[in-house]
């Protein structure tokens, strides 16, 4: 970047090498389809240049990029010349932007003028003009430079939001329509739909790799170096805009009816004076869309300009929400001949201005992966990245999913790669850029030793991620800790990451428990502890020993089991000496918890660690029953197991197995020849078959209650089977 103060020769020399660069970069975005910088990353380089030559008007060439408006014009495609120039909209990065531009605007008309302003989302999509003669749709075109764009009339006919006649439903109350009328309006292709048809695009990607393969092992061609062959495969769509463009320029129109393509019309760029059209952008809109095309409902008109921009400011926490993506907001004078009549400054309209939104979208290097390891063992990889601002915060490190989601995007140590943190949530990598490679990159793969412990990684059968084996993982000991204190935890106040690590790193605990054992003298020791943050700590500490049960079980670690699930979990079973107890099969009955989950709960109570963890909890003074526990009722059903299945007439499946619990029976998931009974209701399912092909009691809700009633003369309690 040109400093102040530099020379003429190096401001010269600056402005040659942003030319050749932002030359170079919009015709990889706008030709090829494939960019390789995000659009702030563009606009910046750009915004240098314009500056630079603003400075120094002798420095503008005729061909600077500062001098048109962009072009996305393919060569391979037939031209058409637009009536009026598409031209560029002037942008705002803040409130003092938007009132700047204002002020201008008022100083050439009547500063006591009274505006209306209305507001559109900046589609993130592909600009077409749409020709229309005597109602038929004639003519679709791009873009392009501005004045010249590319046909693709027969690739937006095949676009079902673009009516091929307007009115698109005529009636008495329909518009009359000019018999000459240009259109002009924004594709994109929804978020919804484009992760529906990277999901396809990927399935048939795979089905035609499986077919060559298959081929391959027949004719006995397979390389050598074909098994996990991860560049075979690149994800190909990563971004909806350029798949948008890309599907509007092919030069099949069957390619492009296959992609999910929705166009959003907003405005009349022309129209024969043989019918009246509206004289108000907002006008203008209800106008398209009665005609039957699609306009977006995310608009508003302003008489207050302070009330315009707080909704303008407001708008960026509600873009995700919206089903398209959008980089900026809209905002234009209403009344269209004021907007007519302001002009044009450069290759700006005065009349409407862009406020764009912080970049959330850049990209940058991936200098490497480390893998870190979480509370449950699983490795996480990271990419180290060189820095980047994205978001409003300086981004060195992203997400990478897991290893699969690497080997399906197809990113390599070394790539350049797109960074994306929406809605201010963590970092990813969406993709790489395979356009900027050079050769040099090289393939990311799983470790086959724990980073921290060194002990062996391992992948189970079915399972996306990869664990580190050892359970006294040192990292995993440490995350499991912090998990443990945290807020959605036990919540223990005062001792965060930092804390833990430095109470471990100084052997004053070992475990969950050894948090409860803690004294003054020994919190002491730490740096940053004094005394009233010890009280405060050893106050906290105490505290978390009478939390409700569902929040204990929920702070265990347990893989699987959120506070959600614990509170399942604790309205079943009722006492950690429950869960310890309880069965895989016992612990699938319980609804909303599936077979991995059980099995996993399990595991975890099976494990001679946990068991050791819970006794030191125990003798710590935890709270190990609910609250509201109930006391046994009966023991009708000692010894009896019961399998629930279907939905019952007035129960639901946990009051039943609450039921069956209190009167001292148990409720298991699967049927067996062990099983007393089998509590069948509407739509039982597979266990009633089983039941009756073993010979199992099958009984419905009546009968059951029958069980509960107590024994007497006039009421024996009699087996209902």
């Amino acid at each position: 970047m040109a400093q102040s103060g530099a020379t003429a020769a190096e401001y010269a020399a600056r402005a040659a090498y942003l030319r050749d660069q932002l030359r170079d970069l919009n015709y990889r975005y706008s030709v090829l389809s494939q960019p390789i910088v995000s659009d702030a990353e563009y606009d910046a380089l750009f915004d240098e240049l314009d500056a630079i030559e603003k400075a120094h008007p002798e420095l503008i060439t005729p061909d600077s990029p500062t001098q048109r408006v962009g072009s996305d014009l393919d060569a391979r495609l037939p031209k058409i010349r637009h009536p009026l120039p598409m031209l560029s909209l002037s942008k705002a990065y803040s409130a003092d932007d938007l009132h700047n531009w204002r002020d201008r605007v008022l100083r050439l008309l009547d500063s006591s003028a009274a505006l209306r302003y209305v507001i559109e989302p900046k589609f993130d999509g592909l600009t077409v003009v749409l020709t229309y003669t005597d109602g038929l749709l004639t003519q679709g075109a791009t873009r392009g430079d501005g004045f010249i764009g590319d046909d693709v009339t027969a690739n937006v006919r095949t676009i079902r939001s673009i009516p091929l006649r307007v009115p698109a439903q005529p009636g008495s109350d329909v518009p009359a329509v000019p018999a000459h009328m240009v259109v002009r309006g924004e594709v994109v292709i929804h978020t919804t739909d484009f992760k529906a048809f990277q999901t396809r695009m990927q399935a048939e990607q795979q089905a035609a790799r499986d077919q060559k393969l298959a081929e391959q092992i027949v004719a006995g061609t397979l390389p050598a170096s074909s098994e996990g062959d991860a560049s075979a495969s690149p994800l190909k769509f990563i971004n909806a805009r350029n798949t948008a463009s890309g599907a509007l320029k092919q030069l099949d129109a069957r390619v492009t009816a296959a992609r999910p393509l929705t166009m959003y019309a907003f405005t009349i760029v022309e129209a024969s004076d043989d019918a009246p059209i509206p004289r108000s952008q907002w006008e203008t809109l209800q106008y398209l869309q009665a005609l039957g095309f699609r306009v977006t409902d995310q608009v508003a008109r302003f008489d207050n300009f302070e009330a315009l921009i707080d909704h303008v400011l407001g708008f960026e926490t509600r873009r995700h929400a919206l089903d398209f993506e959008i980089d900026g907001i809209v905002i234009k004078i209403d009344d269209l001949p004021t907007q007519a009549a302001l002009g044009v400054v450069g290759k700006n309209p005065r009349g409407a201005i862009a406020y764009k939104f912080p970049p959330e979208e850049v990209t940058t290097r991936l200098i490497g992966v480390t893998a870190n390891v979480g509370r449950t063992g699983v490795l996480t990889p990271a990419a180290n990245l060189e820095p980047v601002f994205v978001s409003g915060a300086t981004i060195r490190n992203a997400s990478l999913h897991n290893y699969d989601d690497i080997t399906r995007k197809d990113i390599r140590n070394g790539d350049r790669v797109l960074i994306r943190r929406a809605g201010e949530v963590i970092p990813f990598v969406a993709g790489a850029v395979t356009g900027a490679r050079t050769g040099a990159e090289t393939p990311i793969v799983p470790p086959v030793q724990c980073p921290v412990c060194g002990s062996p990684v391992v992948r189970h059968e079915g399972e996306v991620f990869y664990f580190c084996s050892n359970v006294a993982c040192p990292e995993r000991v440490a995350r499991n800790i912090e998990y443990f204190v945290s807020r959605g935890a036990l919540d223990i106040e005062g001792i965060g990451e930092q804390g833990v690590r430095q109470l471990l790193s100084g052997g004053l605990i070992h475990d969950e428990a050894d948090l409860f054992t803690l004294t003054a003298e020994q919190i002491g020791q730490l740096e940053g502890y004094g005394e009233k943050k010890i009280a405060n700590l050893l106050a906290s500490i105490q505290a978390a020993k009478d939390r409700p049960l569902e929040r204990l079980v929920g702070a265990l670690g347990i893989p699987g089991v959120g506070i959600g699930t614990a509170e399942l979990l604790v309205n079943r079973f009722r006492s950690i000496d429950g869960l310890l107890n309880a069965t895989a099969e016992d612990l699938d009955a319980v609804t909303g918890v599936g077979p991995r989950t059980a099995e996993a709960v399990a595991q975890w109570f099976a494990e001679p660690r946990s068991r050791a963890l819970i006794e030191k909890l125990r003798a710590a003074g935890l709270r190990f029953e609910s609250g509201d526990i109930a006391a046994p009722v009966s023991e009708l059903f000692v010894g009896k197991t019961f399998v629930l299945t279907g939905t019952l007439p007035s129960l639901t499946r946990d009051q039943a197995a609450e039921l069956i619990a209190r009167n001292g029976g148990k409720v298991s998931g699967s049927v067996s020849k062990k099983t007393s009974y089998v509590l069948a209701g509407d739509s039982p399912g597979s266990k009633l078959d089983k039941a009756q092909a073993l010979g199992v009691p099958v009984i419905d809700e009546a009968a059951f209650l029958a069980l509960l009633q107590p024994a007497t003369p006039d009421n024996p309690a009699a087996d209902p089977t």
